[in-house]
């Protein structure tokens, strides 16, 4: 391994504190007291809450002026000045704490614990006095800082995203303001939680290791279990199984799941990623349109205080009622055409005259669905449920109870990128059976993303599965959208990256 400069200092600063018999990496528990975020917004000159206060975190900047010095220590919340004295942290005759091991030990980044008491300093910073230092940790690498001005301010914000998103624990230590992203994010899954569970919803776990994949129209990651020497495949959807569920009694169920697709990488797309799947019984599309209305307005108002959110130049507003069109009145609403009548010959010469690619495996579902793609889905700004798709694009999905050719299905679509897809979920094991066998020649025809047939699921539903609306909301585009991030790895922890090299 080879070693910058900075990571020989660092490592020699290391031994030199061993050597003074001093641990780097203490275990002992730190009994923190208080926050730099509560220490900064909560006290006043006289205020006696904070006389004695333990707080702990990473060393972000010294400036040293002789025997006494400030520096600034970040913790989870924030920032917050300390003022240490040689004297009051070395009472005695030993000063080696101060002159060595602070003044020219500690590296911008090391974890300490301080003691001491909360002051005001002459320019009116907000402080705390120390009166004990310990060293927690002591970092090696030393950390991105971009600049650090005359009176050693550091000034650390890092934009480069290939860091950012590679190196998360770095990210979230030189740009703290990307921790609020994920609280929101949190905030989220709290309120829909709490939505959910009102109504009597069971939170649920389903497998992820599946022998056959199914829910979606999607390529699996694919796996081999040495023991029971068989294939199995990273779920791409939990909606199968949660059906089952709903065939064995339960009236509500949900889960906040884990899929994963092996697709095309973009801003919109990881291979792994979050949904949360609901369904309920004697429900249909209807009545779940307006439980996402209401489900996402109130997750838009506990998470900003709001049902309005700036999204890039975009003013995006989750009160209902949202706009409704069905996908034909979509496609002829923003192209001028009504497709609603052709024959598959009749949807690829339009497709040709709008510029939409097709290629040859696309049947007739999937022309449509590509037009609407291309010409109206960039342009649904505002929340806006698009309704009564080709019952070729919707193989899980119930046919329309008055619409020949149409099934039962929604999808929602804001800032003009899908949130959410539900259906009124097909519950005939025939219909099912032939809907599944239908994938299979799109999958012989060259469609990868064609469904497979699920023999398991078929016995459940022909046991009968009741009346019942099922839903999928994209947890990530969401979150993106909530946050006002303009990328799918903005609001992961750890997107998932090129090896490195």
């Amino acid at each position: 391994m080879q070693l910058s400069e900075q990571e020989t200092v660092r490592r020699d600063n290391l031994q030199k504190i061993i050597d003074l018999g001093i641990n780097p990496y203490p275990s002992e528990e730190v009994i923190i007291t208080a926050t730099a975020a509560e220490i900064n917004a909560n006290y006043k000159e006289g205020n006696k809450d904070y006389e004695e206060v333990t707080i702990a975190g990473r060393l972000m900047m010294k400036r040293i002026m002789g025997k006494a010095s400030f520096a600034e220590m970040q913790d989870s919340t924030g920032r917050i000045q300390i003022y240490v004295n040689r004297d009051e942290i070395c009472p005695g005759e030993d000063k080696t704490l101060y002159n060595t091991v602070f003044k020219k030990l500690l590296d911008i980044g090391d974890f300490i614990s301080v003691k001491g008491h909360a002051f005001i300093t002459q320019t009116g910073t907000t402080s705390v006095h120390v009166t004990e230092l310990t060293l927690r940790t002591k970092s090696l690498k030393p950390l991105p800082i971009t600049k650090v001005d005359a009176d050693g301010k550091a000034h650390d914000e890092v934009t480069d995203p290939e860091l950012r998103y590679r190196q998360r624990y770095v990210d979230l230590v030189v740009n703290p303001h990307v921790k609020d992203v994920f609280r929101k994010r949190s905030k989220m899954y709290t309120s829909m939680r709490e939505f959910l569970d009102a109504k009597g919803y069971l939170e649920v776990e389903t497998p992820v290791l599946q022998p056959i994949y199914g829910g979606a129209a999607a390529r699996p990651f694919k796996t081999h279990h040495n023991t029971l020497d068989m294939a199995l495949y990273l779920r791409i959807a939990n909606e199968l199984y949660l059906k089952r569920l709903i065939v064995g009694g339960f009236d509500g169920v949900y889960e906040f799941s884990k899929d994963f697709r092996n697709e095309g990488m973009s801003r919109f797309h990881n291979p792994e990623f979050t949904q949360i799947e609901l369904y309920v019984a004697y429900k249909d599309y209807e009545w779940m349109m307006n439980c996402v209305e209401e489900m996402i307005e109130k997750v838009a108002l506990d998470v900003t205080g709001d049902t309005k959110i700036q999204v890039g130049e975009n003013l995006i507003d989750f009160k209902r009622p949202w706009k409704r069109y069905t996908m034909f009145e979509a496609i002829e609403h923003f192209t001028g055409t009504d497709i609603s009548e052709m024959d598959e010959e009749a949807l690829r010469a339009t497709a040709k005259e709008m510029h939409v690619p097709l290629d040859p495996s696309m049947g007739k579902g999937k022309i449509i669905d590509e037009i609407f793609g291309e010409k109206c889905e960039a342009q649904l700004i505002q929340p806006t449920f698009i309704t009564d798709y080709p019952v070729e694009m919707s193989p899980l999905a119930k046919k329309h109870r008055d619409k020949e050719g149409l099934v039962e299905r929604f999808e929602a679509i804001c800032n003009g990128k899908e949130i959410c897809n539900a259906f009124s979920e097909l519950n005939d094991p025939i219909d099912q059976r032939e809907r599944f066998e239908a994938q299979l020649e799109l999958g012989k025809r060259g469609d990868e993303e064609a469904m497979v047939l699920d023999e398991d699921f078929l016995r459940a539903i022909e046991y009968g599965m009741p009346p019942t609306a099922g839903l999928g909301i994209g947890m990530d585009r969401l979150a993106m959208i909530i946050t006002n991030q303009p990328s799918i790895q903005d609001v992961l922890f750890f997107p998932q990256m090129k090896a490195e090299g």
